[in-house]
């Protein structure tokens, strides 16, 4: 007599990964570059270690508020208008120093033209919403 075939059964993992889930990163080479274009001179390692971890913190905190913006506004998705305002309080957007002149000042072209509206031949304004 034919026995009927019967699936193997796979035992189940118990409990969780025993690995926390790490917090995403800046990698460390963009916050050398950056932090090497504005100074402009030799830093020691342990002085860039501190300004890694400053940086780290700054943009934390920044998420954190640009977070309590949006769900101060009641949406669930950040709009370049939370930016400004987190910028404005700030101290770096003002009536005399506007964002576009801040963009125009420290971002490369690329960037400028994919943030800042243009008008060119035949009535097109880029980018485009």
């Amino acid at each position: 007599p034919l026995k009927l075939l019967q699936p193997k059964t796979v035992p189940k993992r118990l409990g969780t990964s025993q690995r926390k889930p790490r917090e995403p990163q800046i990698p460390r080479s963009l916050i050398k570059e950056i932090f090497r274009h504005f100074v402009k001179m030799p830093v020691t390692r342990d002085a860039f270690k501190i300004v890694e971890k400053c940086s780290e913190r700054y943009f934390k905190q920044l998420s954190e508020d640009l977070e309590a913006y949006t769900h101060h506004a009641g949406r669930k998705t950040v709009e370049a208008a939370d930016l400004e305002v987190l910028m404005r309080r700030q101290g770096l957007v003002t009536d005399k120093m506007p964002l576009n002149v801040l963009i125009e000042r420290y971002l490369p072209l690329e960037y400028r033209k994919l943030l800042i509206p243009v008008a060119v031949s035949g009535n097109k304004v880029i980018p485009c919403k």
